[in-house]
C-alpha cells in the first residue's frame, strides 16, 4: 500500500500525512521543499530569481530525493505529495511564468524575451514528465487528492498565485486519470479527512484523530521554524 496524498500548494498535505502517520503507524515519506534544497542547488538566489534551468535543477533534485526516501519506506507509506508534483510545478510555470505573481505586463515582457527558448524548455519539461509518470505508474497503488479548499498561505518564500494553484491542481488530477491510477478525492477539515482515509483503506487507528492532529500541527510548525532558521543561517554564511 503506497499512497500518495496529492494536492497543490496550501491544501494541507504535510499536516495530514503527518497526522495519518501518527494515527495509523503507517510510515510517512516526503522530499525536502525547494527552499530547503535551494541553498545547495542554487546558492545565493531566491525561488523568484531562479531561471528555467535552475528550477529544473531543483525539481530533479527533489525527484531523486523523493524516490530514495520512498524506497527506504518499503511496501507501505503515505507520501506527502508525489513524484508528479515536481514535474507539474515546472509545467505550470511554463504557463504562468517563473514568478506567477508577476503583473500581466511583466509576464508578457518575460514571455517575449524567452520565446526563442520556449520550445527547448518545453522539451526538457516534457522529458521530465515522462520520467515522473513512469515512476508514479509503477510505484503508487492509489492517490488521495485534496481539493483546493483552504486559503493560500503566503509565507514569502513560494512564488505562487491562485491561477498557478488552479492550473497545477487540474494538471495533477488529469495526469492521475491519464495514468489510470486509482484515486479518491477527500475534502473537509483535517479530522474528517483523516478518518475518511483511514476508513477507506481499512487502517486501524492507534492514536485518536484529535491527538494525532494536535501532535502533527506542533511538529509541522516546529519543522517550518527549523527550516527558516537554517535558511537564514546559510544565507548569512554565503553573504559573509
Amino acid at each position: 500500500m503506497k499512497i500518495a496524498i496529492s494536492g497543490t500548494y496550501s491544501t494541507g498535505k504535510t499536516t495530514l500525512t503527518e497526522a495519518l502517520a501518527i494515527a495509523t503507524q503507517v510510515p510517512r515519506t516526503q522530499a525536502r521543499t525547494m527552499r530547503e534544497i535551494l541553498p545547495d542547488a542554487v546558492p545565493g538566489k531566491t525561488l523568484e530569481q531562479c531561471n528555467q534551468a535552475e528550477l529544473l535543477n531543483l525539481g530533479l533534485s527533489r525527484l531523486s530525493e523523493r524516490v530514495v526516501n520512498e524506497e527506504r519506506c518499503g511496501d507501505q507509506f503515505f507520501s506527502d505529495g508525489s513524484c508528479l508534483h515536481e514535474w507539474v510545478y515546472g509545467a505550470a510555470r511554463l504557463e504562468t511564468g517563473i514568478n506567477p505573481n508577476d503583473s500581466d505586463l511583466v509576464l508578457a515582457m518575460k514571455r517575449l524575451i524567452g520565446k526563442p527558448y520556449l520550445s527547448t524548455h518545453r522539451g526538457y519539461i516534457d522529458a521530465f514528465g515522462s520520467v515522473a509518470k513512469r515512476h508514479a505508474k509503477k510505484t503508487y497503488s492509489k492517490f488521495v487528492h485534496l481539493p483546493i479548499e483552504f486559503d493560500l498561505v503566503e509565507d514569502g518564500h513560494r512564488p505562487v498565485s491562485e491561477n498557478f494553484r488552479k492550473l497545477s491542481n487540474d494538471l495533477l488530477l488529469s495526469t492521475v486519470k491519464e495514468l489510470n491510477i486509482p484515486y479518491i478525492t477527500v475534502g473537509g477539515d483535517l479530522r474528517s479527512r483523516l478518518i475518511t482515509i483511514a476508513e477507506h483503506f481499512e487502517l486501524p487507528l492507534y492514536v485518536e484523530p484529535d491527538e494525532a492532529i494536535e501532535k502533527a500541527v506542533i511538529k509541522v510548525k516546529a519543522e517550518a521554524i527549523e527550516i527558516e532558521n537554517h535558511r537564514l543561517s546559510v544565507l548569512a554564511t554565503q553573504q559573509a
